[in-house]
């Protein structure tokens, strides 16, 4: 049984995309991509090609969550940058279309691999692979934000000082139970935020493995996907953020991990060398207290995935196994803790 999350009307929006995306024409189907816990997503597979239409789930929604008007404006900004991005076409704010704010973009054929260890390639192109997402990461933290015209996409001040608030603020208004080690994380964190050393660029928020787009054939992003929590930051925070996966188990609710594996077998660079070699791109000598960056990043997971479980109970959670993932809150601020 489809629910308001899963299904748009075509009867109602084929017409509007005829009328606002230039070149567009029915008809069409449509299809809802099945992974993901954020924005609902949905292949469109019309008379024209295929586009891909993404909004915000239906229902009550947290402040300054889910901002596909952001996402829209961002990759907008960097359509001719060396960040590699899907083209958007247009940003429907009308909630009237489909039940909420939706944009449509460019179709990108290629590969997602959801597994950190990458079994799928062979050890030369997964050193390829890892060697090409340090290469994106220090290209999105050299973007002139100033030519993108992102000057105000971010608020001033202490970046990891705000976002702190923010998510300890969301944490505890999707908080279903008390857990222990996420409070106590909240707690450390509070009481080690990083003095602003000055460092601002444009950060994308959930920057990993699965959130890109490879060539079919080469070791290339040709699209880094799901900009919902970019903004202007701190960049060292997008590094933590990714480095969380060579700390975690194999199986993490929805993000597989590289703890225990043999990295070098597998081609795959240990911390130090992935840091290193953003560092190296970046031009700076090393992170300083990389510790405090990967702790804050899996409390900032914790609260995204909290709110996900949140959105399952009150019925508008963009994936089916949104419910299972509250039970990953309390490893996420276990290790956060031991990152420390």
């Amino acid at each position: 049984m489809q629910t308001p999350v899963d299904s748009l009307d075509i009867d109602v929006l084929g017409p509007y995309l005829e009328a606002h995306v230039d070149g567009y024409t029915g008809p069409a189907t449509i299809e809802k991509f099945a992974d993901g816990q954020s924005n609902p997503t949905f292949k469109v597979s019309a008379a024209s090609g295929d586009y891909v239409l993404r909004r915000q789930p239906p229902g009550e929604l947290l402040k300054s969550a889910h901002a596909v008007d952001r996402e829209y404006r961002v990759l907008a900004a960097l359509a001719n940058s060396e960040v590699p991005v899907a083209r958007v076409f247009h940003l429907c704010e009308d909630c009237s279309i489909v039940g909420s704010m939706f944009y449509v973009m460019q179709y990108c054929p290629g590969r997602i691999f959801w597994d950190a260890a990458i079994p799928e390639v062979n050890k030369t192109e997964r050193t390829g692979i890892y060697v090409e997402m340090s290469r994106v990461l220090a290209a999105l933290h050299q973007v002139d934000i100033e030519a993108a015209g992102l000057n105000d996409f971010g608020k001033p001040g202490n970046y990891f000082e705000r976002q702190f608030d923010r998510w300890s603020s969301q944490y505890r208004a999707s908080a279903l139970r008390k857990i222990d080690a996420m409070e106590a994380l909240i707690d450390w964190l509070g009481d080690n935020l990083p003095k602003d050393d000055g460092r601002v660029s444009l950060v994308h928020g959930d920057y990993r493995l699965d959130n890109m787009i490879f060539d079919s054939e080469q070791p290339r992003v040709i699209a880094l996907l799901d900009w919902e929590l970019s903004t202007l930051g701190h960049p060292f925070a997008d590094v933590g953020y990714q480095c969380m996966q060579l700390r975690m188990p194999d199986r993490q609710g929805s993000i597989s991990g590289l703890r225990g594996r043999n990295l070098g077998e597998l081609g795959i660079p240990t911390e130090a060398e992935y840091v290193a070699s953003y560092c190296e791109r970046m031009g700076i000598a090393g992170i300083d207290n990389f510790g405090f960056y990967v702790a804050f990043s899996f409390f900032r997971l914790a609260a995204i995935i909290q709110g996900v479980a949140k959105r399952a109970v009150d019925g508008n959670a963009s994936n089916r196994n949104a419910a299972a993932m509250g039970e990953y809150v309390a490893p996420m601020a276990e290790l956060g803790l031991e990152a420390r």
